[in-house]
């Protein structure tokens, strides 16, 4: 199977314009998103509506294209950018353009889940260990995901899920492997065509969260495991967070 990766990276963040042109340890953050995944599938692309970002692309030797300024969602620009430059592919990995540090090996874990003839759309968790806080599991920016035992994703939320009943709270991480949602897909070309056509969904209002789109229309969401943080940049202050974990790394 071939896979393409597409980075989709926008100026206009609220919390954060300009965000895929801010600099990381003197590199430019979408370039380093794109050094991390171009080795690791058979083609990598940025694609973006703004041109700063597609020239910024071209100035260190990526491949960009570019896409409309009325997309809702990374999904949908990662399906225009893909009938531009896909022929020839069979999967599609959306990788946000926030994700500086996404891994080798957690690329490769979200390809075998292709393994599977019967997966439409794969995606990442990360367990949560015992030593993390409750607070940290409560996190509301932190999707929570529950498997069945074929590793396909049953739903996800915000909330916890699931309820530990007849335990105190902060037992739950201890009783219980709970799974924190990453939120890199990979789609077949063919199901990426098709879930750009679907109406926005009751769960996905209620949460707000996409994914739910596709559940509730039937595809089945295969789910890897990764045991590695990511850090995504959604605001300056991450940003901040990025330079000393970078720094840290230079130093080990």
């Amino acid at each position: 199977m071939k896979y393409i990766g597409i980075i989709p990276a926008r100026y206009a963040s609220t919390r954060f314009p300009g965000k895929p042109l801010a600099m990381l340890g003197g590199k430019t953050v979408i370039q380093r998103v794109y050094e991390q995944v171009r080795n690791c599938l058979d083609e990598a692309y940025v694609a973006t509506d703004d041109e700063r970002i597609e020239q910024a692309v071209t100035a260190f030797g990526g491949k960009v294209v570019m896409t409309s300024q009325l997309h809702k969602s990374g999904t949908d620009r990662c399906y225009e950018a893909f009938t531009k430059i896909g022929a020839g592919y069979d999967v599609v990995v959306n990788i946000q353009g926030d994700e500086p540090f996404i891994q080798p090996s957690q690329l490769d874990s979200i390809k075998a889940c292709f393994d599977d003839p019967t997966t439409h759309i794969a995606t990442l968790v990360k367990p949560f260990t015992a030593s993390d806080s409750f607070e940290t599991l409560e996190n509301v920016n932190s999707p929570k995901v529950v498997v069945n035992k074929n590793w396909n994703a049953l739903y996800f939320s915000r909330s916890i899920i699931p309820f530990t009943r007849n335990s105190d709270k902060k037992d739950w991480l201890k009783q219980h492997i709970y799974y924190k949602h990453i939120g890199l897909y990979a789609y077949r070309a063919e199901v990426l065509k098709e879930i750009t056509t679907l109406s926005q969904s009751s769960l996905e209002l209620a949460e707000s969260l996409e994914q739910l789109r596709w559940l509730e229309n039937g595809y089945t969401i295969k789910v890897g495991i990764t045991d590695l943080e990511t850090i995504g940049i959604d605001t300056p202050e991450d940003l901040i967070k990025a330079e000393t974990f970078l720094k840290n790394q230079y130093a080990e």
